[in-house]
């Protein structure tokens, strides 16, 4: 099947990087939004969006944001998901306490579209996904697993590039260079919120040297240990339950709302060595691994019968004998993360380079439950569960070649890049221990089957999966004059589940003068269906905010019996077309920035079908409740603007430097099954379940040993919806703004001490209404941390 999609502007990036290109990143003004003032450099060349070897930030052809170690640095948090939330204005992440996996790997958007629409990569090559698939089908990666201790420099392609990366970069292209520099560093922090809780230990290190003639290595490593926070209210019918059994001793509250208990270890190192002549070896390595635990809802004794009635199937047996009070389930999770590469690079001639590397990367993540029953097995239950391992693998080869193609008309060469992938990636889902998926003989009696709160993935889940994919793209830079420069792009790739792909793009600028200038670009794009999607089915549990009952859900895969009966097809690639507009500035009185429309639409997206009741008669051996598969559901536009300005200037024997970073950003259902009324809540949540609007304005001054920052985060109106098994309640939220503050001192010129507050007003959104009853008071679904004030002091020291 041809698919006939897919050109995008820039994608390089997300991790060790620096061993692409050696060059030096800077503090430019779409960079420097959030960072401590450092001093002022010449635009350095980037590395994503272009395979020429001479491009600044105000030369490309397509927005790309730079963001800075010191930038990096001055957001207080280890997870690279929150750095790039503050300081990309396009970029939401959530925290979504008690949401399964998603707690631990949370999704996170660029410009409103699925998580795995945006292209990571580390040091120009792609970063392997996570094994997590989130609740709207969406497999992306998993930035938390990058060390930010590790990080040379980030830049961000605001454009499509599917043309140049392929699979994924619709929204854009995230990528992340690894240190390469000579020199260490220690930073010890701890930081904790204003209730008291989620106190946090991080400590991170990083160490460059040289050896032999030629060769350099980074090593870097960090620890973060966070305990787990709570805006919790003790649950009405808790309260009634306590009421009604004075003699039980309830905890108040029952369950928690709030961030897991989380542990995590990084480390990696990026390297290089010459070979001789031209030609070099490089590699990096990054590995992971983190432990979390997170509460899940409370079980009441009274209300709960398909759990707590006595049944003659288990005679003189009472759960009651073992949560005389209720229970709520502990759900863990331990994953492990890991991505090393090689490759060899040189020159055949002056103007002909080339590249040849090879990658392997794997997510692995066990699940666990404790603190729970299996009903239907009675007294022969265990309390707790292995609930199985989720596995993604991901093999890449690629060779790339770049020729400076000198022609006599042209006052510069013409770039030409070219060259070929293979990609491997296979999934693998391993069952749980029999008891977590079991239907005992209860069952026939009305007790729930299966591990209360997330039941594991069963012998008739398991399985591994291929897929295969093989590419060619060749990408053209013209400098027609000396103001006026043209690009285009083409690659083919061909998968061997659903067929090929052939995608396209042209872009152009044009500088009216030597500060300013105008550029656009067109591109298709796509994103195609990965081995997961394609075969993978989980059993989830959720609980209705107004009956507080459980129920269970199968999410199918569309070859499954029940899932063909309900009118489920095999996938395809969702695809799309991306149209950009922009103008870019810069001038000596230290104003610079740029602003760039964008307009993207995206055809057959990929989604979860509405929930259906399983057919009578149909054989249903997990007892689901309800059932959904993922589907190609809909189309979309998505329209916005992004705005950067920064103004950097003396004042008072210091530096002064001025940030706007603003976004706007609005998508539309057109057409498909969530478009139609009848499904208002898929539409309302593509719709409107993120801001429309996002902005950060700072203000960060340097002089002498002290260095302060101020920030403004402002976040638009969006809607929640509860999730319930029977009719989403929404809420709409207002705007809200927080405001951050840090204070720098150089113990010496090698020794900083930093204190900071973020959000230091100790402001919180409106309360969760329609989701009161569990005890929850702000929403789980915020596209913002909503504990509160945060207090940190950290201690840097370089050597």
């Amino acid at each position: 099947m041809k698919t006939k999609r897919h050109q995008i502007a820039s994608a390089a990036a997300l991790c060790v990087a620096h061993a692409l290109v050696g060059v030096h990143a800077q503090n430019t003004p779409a960079t420097q939004a959030l960072a401590l003032a450092a001093p002022a450099e010449p635009q350095a060349v980037i590395v994503t969006g272009t395979r020429a070897s001479n491009r600044t930030q105000f030369d490309t052809l397509a927005p790309v944001d730079v963001f800075s170690r010191e930038e990096i640095a001055a957001v207080e948090s280890d997870d690279l998901n929150d750095v790039l939330a503050q300081l990309v204005p396009s970029y939401v992440v959530q925290r979504l306490p008690m949401a399964d996996g998603q707690v631990f790997v949370r999704p996170a958007t660029l410009r409103g579209l699925s998580p795995d629409q945006t292209l990571v990569l580390v040091n120009g090559k792609r970063f392997h996904r996570s094994a997590f698939l989130g609740a709207r089908g969406s497999q992306a990666a998993d930035m938390a697993q990058i060390p930010t201790s590790g990080i040379k420099r980030i830049e961000v392609l605001r454009d499509g590039a599917s043309a140049q990366y392929g699979s994924d970069a619709i929204a854009g292209v995230i990528n992340i260079i690894l240190d390469d520099t000579v020199g260490g560093e220690i930073n010890a922090q701890h930081s904790q919120y204003g209730e008291n809780d989620g106190k946090t230990n991080t400590v991170r290190a990083r160490y460059g040297f040289a050896f032999g003639d030629s060769g350099k290595i980074n090593l870097f490593a960090e620890a973060s240990d966070a305990d787990p926070t709570s805006r919790t209210r003790q649950r009405q019918d808790a309260i009634d339950f306590q009421a009604a059994h004075p003699g039980l001793q309830v905890p108040n509250p029952v369950q928690r709302w709030g961030q897991p208990e989380l542990e995590s270890q990084r480390i990696g190192y990026n390297a290089s060595i010459g070979l001789g002549g031209d030609t070099e070896a490089y590699g990096h390595g990054l590995f992971g691994r983190s432990e979390g635990v997170s509460d899940f809802n409370w079980r009441n004794p009274d209300t709960s019968g398909s759990v707590y009635n006595k049944t003659t199937a288990f005679p003189g047996w009472d759960v009651r004998s073992i949560y005389p009070t209720g229970f709520s389930p502990q759900y863990t999770n331990e994953q492990d993360d890991l991505q090393v590469l090689a490759g060899v690079r040189g020159r055949f001639t002056d103007a002909l380079a080339w590249d040849v590397s090879a990658s392997y990367g794997r997510n692995r993540i066990d699940y666990g439950l404790h603190n729970s029953i299996n009903a239907s097995l009675g007294p022969a239950s265990p309390t707790s569960f292995d609930l199985g391992r989720l596995t993604q693998e991901e093999k890449l080869v690629n060779a790339n070649f770049n020729y400076e193609w000198n022609v006599a008309a042209l006052a510069r060469p013409v770039n030409v890049g070219f060259g070929l992938e293979y990609r491997n990636e296979r999934y693998g889902v391993r069952a749980g221990e029999a008891a977590s998926y079991a239907v005992g003989p209860g069952a026939a009696f009305g007790l729930d089957p299966s591990a209360n709160g997330a039941p594991g993935f069963s012998d008739r889940q398991a399985g591994r999966w291929d897929q295969d994919s093989y590419a060619a793209y060749v990408d053209v830079e013209v400098p027609l004059t000396e103001r006026l420069s043209v690009g285009a792009a083409l690659r083919y790739e061909d998968f061997s589940e659903f067929g090929d792909s052939v995608n396209g793009k042209l872009s152009a600028r044009y500088e009216f003068t030597p500060d300013v200038a105008v550029r656009g670009s067109f591109s298709t794009g796509f994103r195609a269906p990965t081995p997961g999607q394609l075969n993978t089915s989980s059993t989830s549990q959720g609980l209705d905010t107004r009956t507080l009952l459980v129920f269970t859900s199968g999410r199918l895969s569309t070859g499954d019996p029940i899932a063909v009966a309900l009118g489920a097809k095999p996938l395809t690639p969702e695809e799309s077309d991306n149209l950009s507009l922009g103008l870019t500035w810069k001038g000596a009185m230290g104003l610079s920035g740029s602003v760039d429309l964008y307009r993207i639409e995206l055809r057959d997206r990929f989604s979860t079908s509405a929930s259906f009741a399983v057919p009578a008669g149909m054989p249903n051996p997990l007892r689901y409740t309800s059932v959904n598969y993922f589907t190609n559901d809909f189309d979309t536009t998505t329209q916005g603007i992004d705005l950067v300005a920064n103004h950097l200037s003396r004042v008072a024997d210091g530096r002064l430097n001025l940030t706007l970073a603003y976004n706007y950003n609005k998508t539309r259902v057109d057409d498909g099954s969530t478009a139609v009324a009848s499904n208002l809540t898929q539409r309302t949540i593509f719709e409107d379940r993120l801001p429309r609007q996002k902005a950060t304005v700072s203000a960060s001054y340097e002089r002498g040993a002290w260095s302060a920052l101020g920030r403004m985060r402002h976040y638009g109106a969006w809607t929640d919806s509860t999730g319930n098994a029977t009719g989403d309640i929404f809420q709409r939220f207002g705007a809200i703004r927080f405001f951050d503050a840090a204070l720098s001192y150089k113990l010496t010129p090698k020794q900083t001490l930093r204190f900071g507050v973020d959000n230091v007003f100790d402001k919180y959104p409106d309360e969760a209404v329609f989701q009161a009853s569990r005890g929850l008071v702000y929403s789980r679904n915020a596209p913002y941390d909503t504990d509160g004030r945060n207090l940190y002091l950290d201690y840097t020291v370089k050597f």
